[in-house]
């Protein structure tokens, strides 16, 4: 996972996670990321310090958590971290009640998605995998889907 800072076309200022560099890339080229303040799709990365651990905190036996703090969020305020938290609780609330109530039908989720969609079998809460190539299909031909939220502790 990879934080950006960014800043939207007005100058508002925000941060989001991202699989990675190309996953970014690919989201603002399809106009996907959008400022949280105003709903901008003009958005680019902001300047960012690198976070680089040196020989002494790396040898370090226990940083203290202050510390630990400082290195992991040096442009976060404590009110932005709040924030960030509360977001993660509900985005993984979100996921957790999707999964609880819809059925995971694994890789046919494009299939069954496309089934309901055009009246094939009765609608049903569903989640599944989809390549980026199979999710921008199913859109395309105006399949509603949206993709589970992916935290960054998921990946951990």
């Amino acid at each position: 996972m990879i934080r950006y800072n960014l800043r939207c076309e007005r100058g508002h200022a925000f941060e989001s996670w991202f699989q990675n560099s190309s996953a970014y890339e690919s989201q603002e080229k399809r106009k996907l990321v959008n400022c949280p303040a105003c709903g901008s799709a003009k958005v680019e990365r902001a300047i960012m310090a690198p976070q680089i651990v040196g020989k002494k905190t790396r040898d370090s036996a226990e940083p203290s958590p202050a510390a630990a703090t400082e290195v992991a969020t040096p442009a976060s305020t404590p009110l932005m971290m709040a924030q960030e938290r509360k977001l993660r609780v509900k985005l993984k609330e979100l996921r957790d009640h999707i999964v609880k109530n819809a059925d995971n039908v694994g890789e046919r989720f494009p299939n069954e998605a496309r089934k309901m969609h055009y009246g094939d079998i009765e609608h049903r809460p569903i989640y599944g995998e989809a390549s980026p190539e199979e999710a921008r299909s199913l859109i395309d031909e105006g399949v509603e889907v949206s993709p589970l939220p992916v935290l960054p502790d998921d990946r951990n």
